[in-house]
């Protein structure tokens, strides 16, 4: 009885759900204060827009709007959740290739960076590549400074990332194809290793 009692114990303490949201890391990027004018004056409700993501290559934004601020980042934290993507990293710390994105009038470039450069990016964008786990990045935004733009458009950069084994299987090809001789000396087998770890 008593081994049945812990077995059922064991089971309600470990739930899926909860496991996976410990591990996902949680930004306030932006909360603004909005007004809407009514008969008796204005009333003021809040939006937030929030960042999620795992450090482990996923990564979701979402926008939520309610009288509290609280409960408007909750709302944007549900949505973000639900929007997650999949960015291939470079050895769990870069992207493979430079990007360019777009939405609005918010333009970003990201480059890829040699270890121990660290995130060099600024605001909404820092936000988005920190929770993304990248640790070596260039970021530069040269468009609009409007968070919600500039938070679209680095996804948009980030969902143009393909990583060699995406542009092998699409190609029909081998990892170790695509590579061929590296500049740093290393032979295509190693290269291809490297990627597969």
């Amino acid at each position: 009885m008593a081994r049945r009692d812990e077995q059922r114990g064991d089971r309600r303490n470990r739930a899926p759900e909860e496991d996976r949201d410990n591990e996902i890391v949680e930004k306030l990027v932006h909360i603004n204060r909005v007004a809407a004018t009514v008969k008796g004056g204005r009333r003021f409700s809040f939006a937030a827009l929030m960042v999620v993501g795992d450090q482990k290559g996923r990564v979701g934004y979402g926008h939520g709007k309610a009288r509290e601020v609280p409960e408007a980042i909750r709302k944007a934290t549900e949505e973000a959740k639900k929007s997650m993507i999949r960015v291939p990293l470079r050895e769990s710390r870069t992207l493979h290739h430079d990007g360019n994105g777009r939405w609005g009038a918010g333009k970003v470039m990201v480059r890829a960076a040699p270890p121990g450069t660290g995130v060099i990016a600024g605001g909404p964008m820092r936000a988005v590549l920190e929770t993304l786990g990248v640790q070596d990045v260039v970021g530069k935004s040269v468009g609009s400074s409007n968070p919600y733009n500039m938070v679209r458009a680095t996804f948009e950069a980030l969902k143009a990332q393909s990583s060699p084994r995406q542009v092998a299987a699409k190609r029909g090809k081998k990892v170790s194809d695509l590579l061929g001789r590296r500049a740093d000396g290393a032979s295509a087998q190693a290269a291809a290793a490297e990627v597969e770890a």
